[in-house]
């Protein structure tokens, strides 16, 4: 993978959309919608498009020239996961191309200057799903009467908006130009509006403004609000704006496809967008597929239902554990497995809360030896050769070899199978043995790790049961203890939980431009220092401050990225960072690169072979445009 351009420079860039050249002039009607405009009630595809569209990029690699039609099938186990449309659709003010490179989307072009001043530009004539201009009137609307309005938003703009205390200034130059500008640095900004659930600046105020106090009838919206149930004017705005959720029919949309099953329903049919921004180099309006189904069953029975052939395009709800069961079902149904590794720093890790309430264990805990020894009493090898059949990768906790900023170091660090040197760890620590074998804190109580877990994932537990009977030789007990989402994380923040496991560092995939945040204390939700997070995620409002000196650096280096000029010393940052957090061993990791079952329609086109599945950096199927993902044969024509 090729390491990203350095889209902020310390002086002015210019983002513009890749040139791709058309191969024709004429643009080219999707026969969907040609009886629309042939009765008038639709304007020709010239009149839809904007100026200039955006190309998209069909190598000819593993990406052609497509064919209009059919109907894609999806199975989701929530109603809520519709908005996962939102996310595949992937359509961005500014998105990552496969090479995880930022490039303008929606937008013409960014302008970025110093890191500080932000000049988006629309493309002419772009507009809503219903027709309606899309312009820096929408990105008004947003700041000044949603962001900035106390009842609609009651903490004020968006945190990754606030920049040391201090929102930007907004102004609107034209119809189609808008600047952000902050007195300091915000490297934050690009990312955050190319992310899987992106940061949404801009409203559709023609729509909106009939919800609003301030534009509405006052008649007329107490009766909407009385109709819809809504506490108050702003409870109805908020019902009304979801541009993630994707559940209001009526809520004009700039994603490829559009909602038209109202909620709830165990079927929602998404039809082509017929204003959509994007076109390949033949002059074909994307995208190529004509609507999306989305069909909601039980959770345990996707995996069944996807190997009886009722899906075109499933990842979710399917782990590597379904993949036998899968491949089965290859012979007799119409799709692939493919296996696309995912991009998470370790699949199951555990987190050593530094931030315990118990004072004994925290101080444990804090000792670097203590987990250095817990992670050398892993066997690596066998959690990959027993649950994975030798395809994931043995590794502590460490961004993957396909990131740009990946040195063999950090996988290896503390990771290597050695019971003898973890032994003579906890010896060298003080912590004695019982005559049981088991080895006892300080205060005299047997070592017994219970990690808690959200109880989510049967391959979770099966990796536990490997690390448990490790453990075992070294004298530490671990036991679980499973427990619903909120109730797991509420245990982590209020220190009542010693250890915990999740999965290891969300962006395996790092370049020296993205946030480099992870690694260093700036969020509750880490779980190996959830308060020191919260202290800084809330200002100093709550939360504990840092007192350990290793901490403390860790949010220097977070600083010293946000100000540094170039790459060169963002991925200098990036390296000290990486090596402290290997060295200090923050989490434990497993494996990472565990593969993902991917089923794929074998009619279904455009789709590629070997991918990457992560949330973000990713969209999962986004970056990969599943707008320009094609029927081949039969289903093109198939109604569903």
């Amino acid at each position: 993978m090729n390491s990203a351009r350095g889209f902020i420079f310390a002086i002015a860039v210019l983002l513009v959309t890749p040139g791709i050249a058309l191969a024709s002039a004429t643009l080219v009607e999707p026969p969907a919608l040609a009886p629309v405009v042939a009765s008038g009630d639709l304007p020709p595809v010239e009149q839809r498009l904007p100026n200039p569209p955006r190309v998209a990029d069909l190598d000819g690699k593993d990406r052609t020239i497509g064919k209009y039609g059919g109907s894609l099938r999806l199975l989701m186990a929530r109603q809520k996961d519709i908005r996962l449309l939102v996310v595949y659709g992937y359509a961005r003010l500014v998105g990552y191309n496969r090479d995880l490179e930022l490039e303008p989307d929606i937008l013409e072009s960014v302008e970025v200057e110093d890191q500080r001043v932000f000049t988006l530009r629309l493309r002419e004539n772009h507009r809503w799903s219903d027709g309606q201009p899309f312009t820096s009137e929408d990105f008004r609307y947003f700041w000044e009467d949603v962001a900035n309005n106390e009842a609609l938003s009651l903490f004020g703009p968006p945190r990754v908006m606030i920049v040391d205390g201090q929102s930007p200034r907004f102004e609107v130059l034209d119809e189609r130009t808008i600047r952000y500008s902050w007195p300091t640095p915000n490297p934050y900004f690009l990312p955050a509006l190319a992310g899987a659930r992106p940061l949404f600046i801009y409203r559709p105020a023609h729509y909106l403004r009939r919800f609003h106090q301030r534009y509405a009838d006052a008649q007329k919206l107490q009766a909407m609000i009385e109709e819809a149930g809504a506490r108050n004017w702003a409870g109805l705005h908020h019902e009304m704006d979801e541009q993630y959720r994707f559940d209001n029919v009526d809520l004009p949309t700039l994603q490829p496809w559009v909602n038209t099953t109202r909620p709830p329903s165990e079927r929602f049919i998404f039809h082509r967008n017929p204003y959509y921004h994007r076109i390949d180099s033949a002059g074909h309006q994307l995208p190529y597929i004509d609507e999306v189904v989305i069909s909601i069953a039980d959770a345990n029975l996707i995996p069944a239902k996807t190997g009886f052939g009722e899906s075109d395009l499933q990842a979710k709800y399917i782990r590597f554990d379904h993949y036998t069961f899968l491949k089965k079902g290859e012979k007799d149904k119409d799709f692939d497995v493919r296996l696309w590794p995912t991009a998470s720093g370790a699949k199951v890790a555990l987190y050593p809360n530094l931030t315990a309430a118990d004072p004994v264990w925290r101080e444990v805990l804090r000792d670097v030896r203590f987990r250095r020894a817990l992670s050398l009493a892993i066997d690596r090898q066998a959690i990959n050769q027993v649950l994975y059949f030798g395809l994931a990768r043995p590794s502590a906790d460490a961004i993957l070899p396909e990131s740009p900023l990946f040195e063999a170091e950090y996988q290896s660090t503390w990771a290597a199978l050695d019971i003898d040197q973890a032994n003579a760890l906890l010896d060298d620590i003080g912590l004695a043995r019982s005559d049981g074998g088991t080895r006892l804190l300080p205060d005299g109580r047997p070592l017994q790790i219970i990690a808690d877990t959200a109880g989510e994932s049967t391959e979770e537990s099966d990796v536990l049961e490997l690390v448990k009977s490790d453990w075992a030789q070294i004298g530490v007990e671990l036991f679980t203890k499973p427990s619903q989402r909120e109730v797991f994380r509420n245990r982590v923040f209020s220190g009542a939980a010693i250890m915990s496991v999740w999965s290891g560092l969300e962006n395996g995939l790092p370049t020296a431009d993205m946030s480099p945040a992870e690694l260093a204390p700036t969020g509750q939700w880490q779980l190996q220092w959830s308060e020191w997070g919260e202290y800084f995620e809330t200002a100093q409002a709550s939360g504990l401050p840092p007192d350990m000196p290793v901490a403390k650096e860790l949010l220097r280096l977070n600083k010293d990225w946000r100000f540094a000029k170039d790459s060169a010393q963002r991925r200098q940052v990036w390296r000290e960072m990486l090596k402290l957090r290997a060295d200090q061993v923050f989490s434990i990791g497993t494996v990472n690169g565990v593969p993902s079952p991917v089923v794929v329609n074998r009619q279904l086109r455009n789709v590629p072979e070997k991918a990457v599945f992560n949330w973000d950096p990713g969209a999962f199927f986004g970056i990969y445009r599943p707008d320009t993902f094609w029927f081949d044969g039969d289903r093109r024509t198939e109604a569903q």
